[in-house]
């Protein structure tokens, strides 16, 4: 009697087989191992205890990075994709900053950012970075605040691909109560329009402007035609009480100030 019981199970479990749409319980003796199973299971949980066991300086950059891909790769290895793109754009704020071509179908074996949500999610959090440096330094006196500006406008302009020239106006108490890019060039040239320099600050009320722009080349090192076009606004700005407080150049981890160097 035992013995027609055990054939029984065993062929009632390999009608089941046969059956479609009929799986073994995970408790069945049919049950197999999930093939799927990435062999980084439990790397993802380490990282978040990490991260909030020891803070951002707990992990390296490519780590870092691994935890915003997670959101748009949830099964895949996405370290090897860190990595690269850490490699290739050269550091995380420069991928979190990336122009959207470049990051768009970047790819890794079969990881990649193929999707307007993954380029989103990259660029969202460097969005959101660069609006909390600016928080930082609206509304408050510049002068006391000078290294803080100057880190939010490195990290606005050093890694763009072409010029660009930003003008931040202040009130009486030197509090910035404007930053707008006036003009955006090519690789090495941004016009630049007095009139229009002085004209915004009028409009705004502004006792005082700083220049700033940038060099994509890295090197922030004044040109002649920065030289000039800075006396150029200096002069407009001086005819109505405007005053120029400084023209900052930024290039890829180091600045020039004009005042600095005696350029005003």
């Amino acid at each position: 009697m035992a013995g027609r019981k055990s054939a029984k199970r065993a062929g009632d479990a390999e009608e089941a087989q046969e059956l479609p749409g009929l799986e073994p319980s995970a408790t069945s003796p049919l049950a197999v191992p999930d093939l799927e199973e990435p062999h980084h299971k439990g790397h993802r949980q380490r990282l978040y205890t990490r991260f909030l066991d020891g803070g951002p300086d707990a992990l390296q950059d490519y780590e870092l990075l691994e935890m915003i891909l997670f959101a748009v790769n949830p099964r895949r290895d996405v370290k090897p994709l860190a990595k690269a793109l850490i490699r290739d754009f050269g550091d995380i704020w420069s991928v979190v900053n990336a122009p959207p071509p470049r990051l768009r179908g970047y790819c890794v074996g079969e990881v990649s950012l193929a999707s307007d949500k993954a380029v989103a999610t990259l660029r969202a959090v460097g969005a959101a970075a660069l609006r909390g440096m600016r928080q930082q330094v609206m509304d408050r006196p510049v002068l006391a605040n000078w290294q803080s500006l100057l880190d939010y406008c490195t990290a606005a302009m050093a890694h763009q691909p072409m010029e660009q020239f930003r003008l931040l106006f202040l009130d009486r108490k030197n509090k910035l109560i404007a930053d707008e890019v006036q003009q955006t060039g090519t690789v090495d040239h941004t016009p630049v329009y007095p009139r229009e320099v002085v004209r915004r600050a009028l409009e705004l009320s502004a006792s005082a402007i700083i220049l700033v722009h940038n060099h994509p080349s890295g090197d922030p090192t004044p040109s002649r035609a920065d030289v000039e076009m800075t006396k150029e606004i200096l002069r407009a700005a001086h005819s109505l009480g405007i005053a120029v407080h400084d023209h900052v150049i930024v290039g890829r981890g180091k600045h020039v100030s004009f005042k600095a160097q005696g350029l005003m």
